[in-house]
């Protein structure tokens, strides 16, 4: 059986990051099961005990999907306690064409990227650029805090 990958991001409020992130990387909200008007709905049908599924949990989409399906499921997972410290996992959102590109190129795509990232509600950690390595990226933060990079 061949092992297929799911990205959980722990969060407050999923729906602000299944908004961002479905913006950011060209995703879907990933629609509740055929037959079900909600992901809650599907979970207490399928036999989760209802104090496993808090109020108001499902009733919006919570996980996202790449369309074309070459992508991970990402999962935004609610937890009580807010975010602490570094991540030790992080997203790299390659959109600078990689070293075969000329630098000055990948560097101007990069810049583009984050950019509308910020626009949509991120926000610049720092910079990291490195010509004579040919490297160049943006570390970011998602509307929660998440850390990533745009290369």
């Amino acid at each position: 059986m061949r092992t297929t990958l799911q990205l959980a991001i722990d969060c407050a409020d999923p729906r602000r990051l299944v908004e961002f992130w479905c913006a950011a990387l060209g995703y879907v909200p990933e629609p509740a099961p055929d037959g079900y008007a909600t992901w809650r709905e599907y979970w207490l049908a399928s036999g989760a005990p209802e104090e496993e599924v808090p109020p108001g949990a499902g009733e919006e989409p919570e996980s996202i999907v790449d369309p074309d399906g070459a992508g991970p499921r990402i999962w935004f997972q609610v937890v009580p306690e807010a975010k602490a410290g570094k991540n030790r996992l992080h997203l790299d959102l390659m959109v600078g064409g990689g070293r075969s590109a000329p630098y000055a190129d990948r560097r101007a795509r990069v810049g583009a990227e984050a950019e509308r990232l910020t626009a949509l509600g991120a926000r610049v950690l720092r910079v990291m650029d490195h010509p004579d390595g040919g490297y160049y990226a943006v570390v970011m933060q998602d509307p929660e805090g998440n850390e990533f990079c745009t290369a």
